[in-house]
């Protein structure tokens, strides 16, 4: 019989949050994937039910559910320091390297080389977009009542452009509901694969009591709300002081504090409302853009939402708010600002909410409203697939002809993706050298 691993110890635990916002690529999905082998197959610092039941909480917030579960086991290892310490290596490294690749992108561009590179990695991204909705909803829709749940998701937010908190408290009621008339359907499996096998004894397992830092406490909760509350009003307040209420630094910090707040079902789902905001009302960037950054988003380690990175970089390098003097100094800042208002709410949410989400483990009540609001995300994540790809394949709208080369490079990338299993950053790079070699043979 195996036996329970030792504890780790705050710097070994450091090592490997640092290690992990290096080579976390592949998305949500695969973030996800790479910390469950690490810490619940190979480590054992976590159990497979404690892992999931804190990933199917991630899920329900709004922002990023990789580097909101990455802070949330920080915390459960090592209490506050450790959350803090995990979830900020998660994001650093990725923040780094696309204020670096935002510079080159708006610099460098138009260039044929670099237009060449996204004419191909741009359908690339829609296929890739279809498979991350795949991938979840395999894992996710186990019954009938779970498709039910994607399928009318995405017709609320395809068909009636419902706003997704909406979905989301509809797909949570249903979830109340049909946990009470229906548990078997609803009951906590995980959307990301089964609680059945175990690697053997963990660290923090479903028998290890809860460390005294996890038990639930008013006077704590409002501690965290209020440190919370201070971090943000501190920097908006200099800002609206400094530069004014309608700079385009301040509306950023604003605007992402709402996405922030405001989108549910982590990055795949928070797109569409950026999407909306940066490129069709404020103008910061254009749909091609957009694209683009979400390729290289797809392409570093960290989470997906570091997006947000490319869209501050690139709104403040062609808005210019320095001067066109200091477009690289207003750029690096825009992305630090987004960056900082997207990620503080995450922050705040784990540390939070954890203790009570602790006390919570294996209550049907609370995990069947979690196992709805999944579902409808893989809904909401088809409907982003449509929504990239719709400018990519038919870039003149529906009374145009399809454009034949995109449709035949998103073919190819969804092949390699879902026949041979072909990871994404190796499909990124093929697309991109197809595209470069179809616009200079052209």
């Amino acid at each position: 019989m195996a036996t329970r691993p030792r504890t780790p110890t705050l710097l070994e635990a450091m090592r490997f949050w640092l290690k992990l916002g290096f080579i976390s690529f592949g998305g949500p999905a695969g973030q996800i994937a790479m910390m469950h082998d690490e810490l619940v197959d190979k480590r054992r610092w976590i159990s497979e039910r404690r892992f999931l039941h804190a990933l199917n909480y991630c899920m329900l917030l709004p922002g990023p559910e990789a580097q909101q579960l990455a802070t949330y086991l920080g915390w459960l290892l090592h209490r506050t320091r450790g959350g803090i310490i995990a979830g900020a290596l998660f994001v650093l490294p990725s923040l780094l390297i696309l204020i670096a690749l935002s510079w080159l992108y708006m610099t460098f561009g138009q260039t044929p080389l670099v237009a060449g590179l996204f004419y191909g990695i741009k359908p690339a991204v829609a296929a890739i977009v279809v498979h991350a909705a795949h991938r979840i909803g395999s894992r996710t829709l186990r019954n009938g009542f779970l498709w039910a749940i994607a399928a009318a998701a995405f017709v609320a937010i395809f068909a009636f452009d419902l706003p997704f908190p909406a979905i989301v408290l509809g797909a949570a009621a249903v979830g109340v509901v049909g946990g009470r008339l229906a548990p078997g359907r609803f009951a906590s499996g995980g959307a990301h694969g089964s609680a059945a096998a175990s690697a053997g004894p963990a660290v923090i397992g479903g028998d290890t009591p809860t460390p005294e830092h996890a038990r639930f406490s008013a006077r704590r909760l409002l501690k965290v709300a209020s440190v919370g509350a201070v971090l943000w009003a501190l920097p908006m307040s200099l800002l609206a002081a400094l530069l004014g209420w309608h700079h385009l630094l301040t509306q950023m910090g604003w605007f992402f504090t709402k996405a922030a707040l405001l989108s549910f079902g982590g990055a795949y789902a928070v797109l569409p409302y950026i999407y909306q905001g940066a490129v069709s009302e404020f103008g910061w960037l254009s749909s091609s853009q957009m694209i683009g950054g979400l390729a290289l988003g797809e392409s570093t380690p960290g989470p997906l939402i570091m997006i947000v990175a490319f869209v501050g970089f690139a709104g403040a390098w062609g808005k210019a708010p320095f001067g066109p003097d200091a477009l690289l100094l207003a750029g690096a800042l825009a992305a630090t600002l987004v960056t900082w208002f997207t990620f503080l709410p995450s922050f705040l949410f784990s540390l939070a909410g954890g203790p009570l989400v602790e006390s919570t483990h294996g209550d049907l009540k609370f995990t069947a409203p979690l196992t709805a609001i999944t579902a409808a995300v893989v809904g909401v994540i088809v409907n982003l697939a449509v929504f990239f790809g719709y400018p990519v394949l038919w870039p003149a709208g529906f009374s145009g002809a399809p454009y034949f080369v995109a449709a035949v490079i998103a073919l190819g990338a969804a092949v390699a993706l879902f026949r041979f299993k072909a990871n994404v950053i190796h499909v990124i790079a093929a697309c991109a050298g197809l595209g470069l070699a179809t616009r200079f043979l052209a």
